[in-house]
């Protein structure tokens, strides 16, 4: 299996394939708008227009698997929209570990080991994915968006 099997619902319930981002370079994001590292809506949204055209998608989950977000999907993309102008795809709540844990996240961590093993220590772990869509690297909930640049121009220029 690769990336592009998986599905995902969008934040107002309609469901697409993540093979309609085939050839693109997608950072994917566990969110949470009550956490203490919620500015960092502010450094993935820059990064999302200065990298959009060439190639770059950022894909926003929202979980309350560690209790920091609000009660669906559509009022965290509301939240981001309003307090940090976020325009990037945001989807519906999602759980990332156990055994209800969603397939794509399944597959993202088994795929990318962290600090603490295979599972989501925290909110905002961030994942990138090159245009074959491969698992190339996992950043921690603490490293910034900004710290991810180099990674992410080495990728949108292969």
């Amino acid at each position: 299996m690769s990336i592009y099997d998986y599905p995902a619902t969008l934040e107002n319930g309609q469901t697409y394939s993540l093979k309609d981002y085939q050839g693109k370079v997608l950072l994917i994001v566990n969110t949470a708008t009550k956490c203490g590292f919620t500015p960092q809506f502010a450094e993935l949204e820059s990064l999302y227009q200065t990298y959009q055209k060439e190639g770059l998608v950022v894909l926003g989950f929202p979980s309350n698997q560690f209790k920091q977000e609000l009660e669906s999907g559509q009022k965290a993309a509301e939240a981001c929209r309003m307090t940090y102008g976020v325009t990037f795809p945001m989807h519906q709540l999602t759980v990332l570990n156990g055994e209800k844990a969603d397939p794509l996240f399944a597959y993202l961590t088994a795929h990318s080991s962290g600090l603490l093993g295979d599972h989501i220590k925290w909110n905002f772990t961030k994942f990138l994915i090159n245009r074959k869509g491969d698992v190339v690297k996992r950043f921690a909930p603490k490293d910034k968006p900004s710290k991810m640049i180099p990674d992410i121009e080495a990728l949108l220029a292969e």
